[in-house]
């Protein structure tokens, strides 16, 4: 019995307390603990027929991850198994896939429902949501979107015309032939990083489009040893001391996207001396070094990378890609390449999610229309004039340089204080004060400014490109983010609680 006849196995009532859109990490994370709390009325609408989110979507050849796995997991789930230090994409998959078979999550998941169309009814207070297999209704609603959900294919002249095949990184072709192939790859990001070297091992040409060129650093990785994996399996405290060694790494590299000299120059020699040590001194070189300051942009890692670029039959073009005529990909600086495949490693739409386009609040305003100056939230997880609703990996919660399931974790823990809160005070409705989410955002954009995201001299996907502002990234260290927004602050909210009057329900409004 696979997972899809396990769900539907489920209770078919489409009237819950809760609803979760989306089973990666996040909503997993969130059903998971919902059960362990004793809660059990809620649904998980995923628009695909698995679990995973971006590990199920992305699954071109050599996608891993780039947080070490003993933190990039569940600390309520540890996984003593894990094969390396940076797990690839499958691995990833099948943890989550464990995850909501072992937890009992399956009969709560209904695959295949993509949400359409999501509304606040003032009059029921509660939400409607219809999707493709019908509409179901919830007091609370938790989108769990995830910031690298949705592709973004760059708007190129003529590229629906390219007579090959193309394809973006998160929607792999499996089915296309690519040995001997001439290959271009347009990007030079995180996807882009892995996908090239093992493209390189099977194009009889590769030409990799570079917009800019990014920082790397080395890639610490190995396999761990079947004796390690023994001493994961047999002492928990051992995998502790794993994710707090991992966490702690990854907060001191933080310092340095304060833009403090000390920690810069120091982050700068180490990716420096790795395009160096890999490089020869020449015109690639130099189309490698970037031209803005490191943490502006993701520092990847790789150790592969540069290698694959040297290669006699690979090509790095310090370019766009600007236009396709044909079977010819041109550049922006006017080099033509006859190519067969195009690869588009273009990233998501981060900024400006789709998901917000189909949520609607108290007065029929979608959240991308809110949003229209960038993504806010207070305590990056509930909007003003959008009552009940919670978002994981929202506004301002992306790291750069440490494990977002950290980040989620906190969330859940959030909703659950806030559930917990409206159920001892017969609480209907939760909705941000506008004056404390205003508040807040004066504080996450006071503590942007000087940041290398803001002064680092590059256009990245963590800043609004319509207001400037910092939307995608948390601000701080990332214990700092458990800090303040793991716990509910109920005096942030404007409370509806619950009255009952001659046997039916009536809403009072407190502050």
């Amino acid at each position: 019995m696979d997972s899809q006849d396990l769900a539907m196995d489920g209770v078919q009532d489409t009237h819950r307390d809760i609803l979760i859109v989306g089973c990666g990490f996040a909503g997993l994370g969130m059903g998971i603990r919902l059960l362990q709390s004793g809660r059990s009325s809620f649904l998980i609408l995923e628009r695909a027929q698995d679990v995973g989110g971006t590990w199920r979507d992305n699954h071109y050849p050599g996608v891993a991850c780039d947080v070490p796995s003993h933190l990039y997991s569940f600390s309520f789930r540890s996984n003593p198994a894990w094969s390396r230090v940076f797990s690839p994409g499958g691995e990833i998959q099948q943890y989550l896939r464990d995850c909501a078979r072992d937890e009992g999550l399956l009969p709560y998941i209904r695959f295949q429902t993509a949400m359409l169309d999501a509304r606040w009814s003032e009059t029921q207070q509660r939400w409607t949501v219809h999707t493709t297999r019908g509409d179901f209704s919830c007091r609370v609603l938790i989108a769990c979107p995830g910031h690298l959900a949705d592709e973004h294919l760059p708007d190129i002249e003529g590229l629906s015309s390219f007579t090959g095949e193309v394809f973006h990184s998160a929607r792999w072709r499996h089915d296309v032939p690519l040995q001997g192939k001439r290959i271009g790859v347009v990007g030079s990001g995180a996807s882009a990083i892995q996908i090239v070297p093992e493209m390189a091992k099977v194009a009889s040409e590769l030409v990799v489009f570079q917009r800019s060129a990014p920082y790397m650093i080395p890639r610490a990785d190995r396999a761990y040893t079947p004796a390690e994996q023994r001493l994961f399996e047999r002492d928990p405290e051992a995998v502790r001391r794993a994710r707090a060694d991992i966490f702690w790494t990854g907060e001191y590299n933080f310092i340095q996207r304060r833009n403090v000299p000390r920690f810069v120059e120091e982050a700068k020699a180490q990716a420096l001396g790795h395009l160096h040590a890999q490089v020869p001194e020449g015109p690639l070189r130099q189309a490698l070094t970037p031209g803005y300051e490191i943490g502006c942009k993701r520092v990847l890692i790789s150790n592969d990378y540069y290698p694959a670029l040297q290669q006699p039959h690979v090509t790095l073009e310090p370019s766009a890609l600007a236009r396709v005529e044909g079977s010819h990909a041109v550049s922006a600086s006017g080099r033509r390449f006859e190519l067969d495949v195009l690869v588009c490693a273009t990233g998501f739409e981060a900024t400006r999610p789709p998901f917000a386009r189909l949520i609607h609040g108290r007065d029929g305003t979608s959240l991308d229309a809110h949003w229209s100056q960038g993504m806010q939230a207070h305590d990056s997880i509930a909007v003003h004039g959008w009552p009940n609703l919670f978002i994981i990996n929202g506004p301002n919660t992306g790291l750069g340089h440490n494990s977002v399931v950290y980040i989620i974790e906190a969330q859940v823990d959030y909703i659950l204080g806030a559930l917990a809160h409206a159920e001892q005070h017969s609480i209907a409705v939760l909705e941000a004060d506008a004056r404390a989410q205003e508040r807040y955002m004066a504080e996450l954009d006071a503590r942007s400014q000087g940041s290398v995201w803001l002064a680092g001299g590059c256009r990245s996907w963590y800043v609004d490109e319509r207001s400037g502002r910092l939307t995608l990234v948390w601000p701080g260290y990332a214990w700092a983010f458990r800090d303040a927004n793991s716990r509910f602050h109920p005096e942030d909210y404007l409370q509806t609680p619950v009255a009952v009057t001659a046997g039916a329900h009536h809403q009072e409004e407190t502050a």
